[in-house]
């Protein structure tokens, strides 16, 4: 067996797939609904939440640009970690900052890692109707402040590798058009 043979067998595919949104764009539903399809098909899946993940692995951390960005760059770290042992991670983390993506995005490149970025680009009056965590009421209230896409910045992606505009389709069927794209870059 030559040394690229070995290579080739022992090479493992996972890939971070990182669905960066506003607050109740669809991003972790769409998240929980591919990764139970991948399981079906016998994918090793895991789902970083964003709010699991600031919970334990963020705990302390505000919601300043700068501790925002500890937080994204620890969850792609961990996603990094995970996706190079043929893992796909699933990733739905608003991660509201360009820079904070790129800089996910670079450290994957350089590991040699796959990542995909997916912008669930549901538009910020559909997002306060649905307003899952009832995030958007405590804004208009006055009881927060700092709620992303409101009353702080959200930096859409330019180039995203897939959008999808959940408010026009199903849960099912933005999944099956991520699925669809992971599929047809050999990530499946």
């Amino acid at each position: 067996m030559t040394d690229n043979q070995e290579t080739q067998e022992n090479h493992v595919t996972g890939a971070t797939i990182w669905l960066t949104g506003l607050p109740s764009a669809g991003k972790t539903t769409i998240a929980y609904e591919l990764a139970g399809r991948l399981r079906g098909e016998g994918h090793r899946v895991e789902v970083l939440d964003g709010d699991e993940i600031r919970e334990f692995l963020s705990a302390g951390l505000g919601f300043s640009r700068e501790d925002r960005h500890t937080n994204v760059q620890r969850i792609g770290f961990v996603a990094e970690l995970l996706a190079s042992q043929g893992v796909q991670v699933l990733v739905p983390v608003i991660a509201p900052y360009a820079d904070s993506r790129e800089a996910v995005r670079k450290r994957h490149t350089a590991e040699g890692t796959p990542f995909v970025e997916v912008h669930v680009a549901t538009p910020v009056e559909v997002c306060s109707v649905r307003d899952v965590k009832g995030l958007y009421a405590k804004q208009a209230a006055g009881e927060i402040s700092g709620l992303t896409g409101v009353d702080d910045p959200y930096e859409a992606p330019e180039t995203p590798d897939l959008r999808i505009e959940s408010q026009n389709q199903t849960v099912q069927e933005s999944a099956a058009q991520l699925h669809a794209l992971l599929t047809e870059r050999g990530l499946l």
